[in-house]
C-alpha cells in the first residue's frame, strides 16, 4: 500500500544520507590532517562566506518552486527553466560579490581570496539543482537523491585523488564545484527522460514569481547569518588555523546530525496531519517529537563531552587538539538547534511561519554581538559560547518572549517526560497498521 512505498522510500533515502555521512567523516578527516588547520580553514572561511550568498543565488525560488509548479502544471518546463536562467545570472554575480568581499576582508591574502573564488564557482552549477524540487513536487525525490549521492560519490573520489596527488589547496578548493557539476548534469539528463517539456524561458512569470519568493531571500540570508558567523568573525579577528580548529570541533558535534534530520522530517507530515485533527492530537504529536529529539541529544552530547579528546585525537590528529574544548561546547548548542528545528514544524503547523524572520533576525543579531564580545577574550572557545547562547536564546528564550509561539515552549517541556517516547511509538504503529 501507499503507507508501504513511503516507508521503503524513506528507508532508501536515509540510508543514502548515512552512506553520504560516513563517506563525508572518512574524506573530510583525511583532507583535514593533510591540509592541516591553516588549509582546512581556509577551506572552511571559504564555505562559510558562499553559504551567506547562496539565498542570494537562489532568489528565494527554493522556497517556492514546488507550490508554483504544483499550481503551473502545464507551465513546468517555463517554470523550471526561467527559475535555473536567473540563479545561473544572479550566481555569476555572488562569485563577483564573494571574490570583492574576500579582498577586502582580507588585504594581503592573496591564497585567501583565491581559494575563495575558486570555491564560490560551485554557484554557476548549484543553480541548476534546483530542478531537483521538479522532482519533489512529481514526487519522484529517489532520483533526485540518486544524483546526489552520485555526485557526493565523485566529488569524494577527487578529493582522494588529489590526496593522493599531493596537490595544494586551490585545488580542493573546487571539490564542490566538481559535485555540482555532477549533480547538475545527472538532474538534467534524468530531468530530460522523465519531463517532455522543454526548459524555457520566461521574463513575465520570473517577475511574478519573483514578487512571491523575494520575502524569503532575507528570511535564508539570516539563517545563514546565524550558523557561519563564528567561523568568518574568527577568520578576520584571528586567523585560519582558529578557522580550522573550530570547524573541527563542529564537523565532530554534527556526527549524528542525519539522524535527527531523518527523524524531524519524516515526523513532519505526521504533525501537519495531526494539526487538522485538533489541536489535543497535534500537541501530543508535537511534545512525543521534542521527547525523542531532547533525549537522543542529551545521549549525544553525554558521549561527545566526555570523549571529546578521543573524537579529535582519532580522527583528526594531535595537531587539532585545541578544538577538543570547543567540541564540549558545541555539541550542547546543536542539541538546541535539533530543538529549533522541531519549533519550526509547530510553527508551520499553526500557519505562524511570519514569525520566522522575527526570530531567525534576532538571532543572527545576537549571534553577530556575542560573537564580537567573547572571541577576543576566549578565542573558538568564545566562539563556542556564543553560538551556544545564542540557540539558548533564539530556540527557548525568545519563545518565552514573543507571546503567539509561547504556547511551543510548553510543549518542550512537555518532552522531558520520557513517556511520551512509548506513547509517539505506539501511536505511529498503529497508524502503520
Amino acid at each position: 500500500m501507499n503507507n508501504r512505498k513511503i516507508f521503503d522510500n524513506t528507508i532508501w533515502i536515509v540510508g543514502c544520507k548515512i552512506f553520504r555521512a560516513v563517506l563525508g567523516l572518512i574524506v573530510t578527516m583525511l583532507s583535514a590532517r593533510y591540509l592541516g588547520p591553516s588549509g582546512y580553514g581556509i577551506i572552511s572561511y571559504a564555505a562559510s562566506i558562499v553559504t551567506f550568498v547562496v539565498p542570494v543565488m537562489q532568489l528565494g525560488l527554493n522556497s517556492t518552486l514546488v507550490q508554483e509548479l504544483i499550481s503551473e502544471p502545464d507551465r513546468e518546463g517555463t517554470v523550471m527553466g526561467t527559475s535555473i536562467a536567473m540563479s545561473t545570472v544572479s550566481g555569476v554575480c555572488c562569485i563577483v560579490g564573494v571574490t570583492a568581499f574576500t579582498a577586502v576582508t582580507n588585504p594581503g591574502e592573496p591564497m585567501t581570496v583565491l581559494v575563495c573564488a575558486l570555491y564560490s564557482v560551485q554557484l554557476v552549477f548549484q543553480a541548476m539543482e534546483l530542478l531537483q524540487y521538479w522532482f519533489h513536487a512529481k514526487l519522484l525525490s529517489k532520483y533526485a537523491s540518486l544524483a546526489m549521492l552520485v555526485a557526493y560519490v565523485c566529488a569524494s573520489a577527487y578529493k582522494i585523488l588529489l590526496l593522493v596527488c599531493g596537490s595544494t589547496v586551490y585545488w580542493f578548493a573546487l571539490a564542490q564545484t566538481v559535485e555540482f557539476f555532477v549533480i547538475s548534469a545527472t538532474l538534467f539528463v534524468i530531468y530530460s527522460r522523465k519531463c517532455r517539456s522543454p526548459l524555457r524561458f520566461s521574463w513575465k512569470l520570473f517577475l511574478r514569481m519573483f514578487s512571491r519568493s523575494k520575502y524569503y531571500i532575507v528570511s535564508n540570508i539570516m539563517i545563514s547569518v546565524f550558523s557561519q558567523t563564528d567561523r568568518i568573525m574568527l577568520k578576520i579577528m584571528m586567523d585560519e588555523s582558529a578557522v580550522g580548529f573550530y570547524s573541527a570541533a563542529v564537523t565532530c558535534a554534527g556526527i549524528g546530525g542525519f539522524v535527527f534530520e531523518a527523524i524531524i522530517n519524516s515526523a513532519q507530515p505526521v504533525i501537519l496531519e495531526c494539526a487538522r485533527k485538533g489541536t489535543e492530537t497535534l500537541e501530543k504529536a508535537v511534545s512525543g517529537l521534542y521527547s525523542v529529539i531532547i533525549y537522543l541529544s542529551l545521549a549525544q552530547c553525554v558521549v561527545i563531552t566526555v570523549l571529546a579528546d578521543v573524537f579529535i585525537r582519532v580522527l583528526y590528529g594531535e595537531q587539532y587538539e585545541p578544538a577538543v574544548a570547543a567540541l564540549r561546547l558545541i555539541v550542547w548548542y546543536a542539541t538546541f538547534a535539533h530543538m529549533g528545528a522541531v519549533r519550526d514544524v509547530w510553527i508551520l503547523a499553526q500557519w505562524k511561519q511570519k514569525y520566522l524572520l522575527v526570530i531567525n533576525l534576532i538571532g543572527a543579531t545576537t549571534n553577530v554581538v556575542l560573537n564580537g564580545a567573547m572571541i577576543p577574550l576566549l578565542g573558538i572557545n568564545g566562539a563556542a559560547l556564543a553560538s551556544l547562547l545564542t540557540q539558548i536564546f533564539t530556540n527557548v528564550g525568545l519563545g518565552y518572549i514573543i507571546k503567539p509561539i509561547r504556547r511551543n515552549n510548553t510543549l518542550m517541556l512537555r518532552g522531558l517526560n520520557p513517556g511520551l517516547i512509548k506513547h509517539m511509538l505506539s501511536a505511529r504503529n498503529r497508524r502503520s497498521r
